[in-house]
């Protein structure tokens, strides 16, 4: 017989609520662990600061990796295909419409 799933409930700290920005990642991994660090490339700037580090089992990376592409697969079935930028930092922040 099947176990019923579990029921767990999450809670976001005021601090984390309002979210980080971020526009680059960093991954590595070994074989214990994958690392993500999230920075933040501004323009005119020759370095980017690390604003957030996750650090996970490769199971729940992978489970990561299944999340967003099931995510980003229903975000292009609704708004479209997104576009790579294909140089990193020439696209940030907001500009005029075309």
């Amino acid at each position: 017989m099947e176990k019923p799933a579990q029921q767990i409930n999450i809670e976001i700290g005021d601090a984390a609520v309002e979210g980080t920005y971020s526009n680059f990642a960093f991954i590595t991994h070994s074989p214990a662990e994958f690392i993500i660090d999230f920075a933040r490339i501004l323009p005119g700037m020759k370095k980017a600061k690390v604003h957030s580090r996750i650090i996970m089992t490769p199971q729940h990376a992978k489970m990561l990796f299944n999340a967003l592409e099931n995510n980003i697969k229903k975000f292009q079935d609704r708004f479209g295909e997104i576009k790579n930028v294909t140089e990193p930092g020439k696209e940030i922040g907001f500009r005029k419409p075309e």
